[in-house]
């Protein structure tokens, strides 16, 4: 059995108070050189933060989904059987540490005897942590917060979301079709959600010649966990 345990149980550092828009602040146009600097010193101790409070052994997924669905809804239902499933083959499972869809991956992850983990973030649809985590770090600034689900995982499972859950989508795939990160596996879960989307890709983006048909690959789509899970073990297995 792959060692799931932190190392060390630690608490988001101490080093910097959550203040509310520093974000829009900082993207906000030109600063004079004092104000980028106390937004850099600001980016760099999140980092820091998250670098030290993320510290743990073993291979990990992270999954992406809506914050919106209750907990109660068929897409939730199939979180939990994802994070469940992955916690039992010896995965961390890691999502947003918000409710709905992370809500449910978490749970599962906790329900199979897994190390759960979550990348918050103060927003309006999921301010708060669950309450399925084994430890989680709170950000500030979104690139950030995506930065940390990105390094830490070696595949990711797409579930069914908005604006949010598109964007992790993509800039994941971008990152792997750049050769930014590994040829990690990407696999989105909801056919009937996604199929309209992996048809445009397919059906208009490959014949505008936007992307490649190898691109194309990069994507599984699957609504068996079964297969998920296998795709996951047979990639990381090479």
């Amino acid at each position: 059995m792959i060692q799931r345990e932190m190392r060390k149980k630690t608490q988001p550092l101490s080093l910097l108070e959550h203040v509310a828009d520093v974000e829009k602040e900082f993207l906000v146009g030109k600063k004079d050189r004092c104000e980028n600097l106390e937004s850099l010193t600001r980016i760099y101790l999140e980092f820091l933060r998250g670098f030290e409070s993320l510290d743990f052994d073993g291979p990990c997924v992270t999954v992406f989904g809506s914050a919106r669905f209750p907990q109660d809804h068929r897409y939730c239902d199939l979180a939990y059987e994802v994070g469940r499933r992955l916690a039992e083959e010896g995965f961390a499972v890691m999502t947003g540490g918000g409710p709905g869809i992370m809500e449910a991956a978490n749970r599962g992850a906790k329900a199979g005897g897994g190390l759960s983990l979550g990348s918050n973030i103060v927003l309006p649809f999921e301010e708060a942590p669950n309450p399925y985590l084994d430890d989680y770090v709170l950000f500030d600034y979104f690139f950030v917060r995506k930065v940390m689900l990105v390094k830490y995982s070696q595949a990711f499972v797409i579930l069914p979301g908005g604006f949010g859950t598109l964007d992790e989508l993509f800039e994941t795939l971008t990152l792997i079709q750049t050769g930014k990160i590994e040829r990690f596996p990407v696999i989105m879960m909801g056919s009937d959600y996604w199929g309209p989307l992996r048809d445009f890709m397919q059906d208009t983006m490959i014949p505008a010649g936007t992307i490649g048909p190898d691109d194309l690959a990069l994507a599984n789509l699957t609504d068996s966990v079964d297969e998920a899970i296998d795709i996951i073990k047979r990639t990381l297995s090479r």
